[in-house]
């Protein structure tokens, strides 16, 4: 597993790790990070679609699937700009950017490895 990939994997880890937190313990979760709790479904059903997502993203490392590599990194671009968005406009807690920077990091972290090897390659 190239660098990429295990960028890609480590991530799909981290996806399934939050998602199943917040699939089987939602309140834990949103207590954690300051927001209300919630007997609503639809903490549970984004954490069900974020397992899935985490499922993707370690497959994908395991197959080595660079345009997925690629497309990972700007969809966690675009998920940091809606958190800060949700943000400024009052619509979430400032600490929902603790999110966006995990997003930012990792998408940083493939997207400078997949530079790297764009370059030498």
């Amino acid at each position: 597993m190239g660098k990429a990939a295990k960028s890609i994997f480590v991530w799909g880890i981290y996806l399934v790790a939050i998602g199943s937190l917040l699939l089987l313990i939602p309140n834990f979760m949103l207590s954690l990070f300051g927001f209300q709790a919630t007997n609503e479904v639809w903490i549970r059903v984004l954490g069900g679609v974020v397992v899935a997502l985490g499922y993707y993203h370690i497959q994908a490392a395991r197959h080595g699937l660079f345009p997925f590599f690629r497309w990972s990194t700007q969809g966690r671009a675009f998920t940091v700009v809606c958190f800060f968005a949700f943000v400024a406009l009052g619509l979430a807690k400032p600490t929902l950017l603790l999110f966006a920077s995990a997003d930012f990091l990792g998408a940083l972290w493939t997207g400078m490895i997949l530079r790297a090897s764009q370059a030498t390659g």
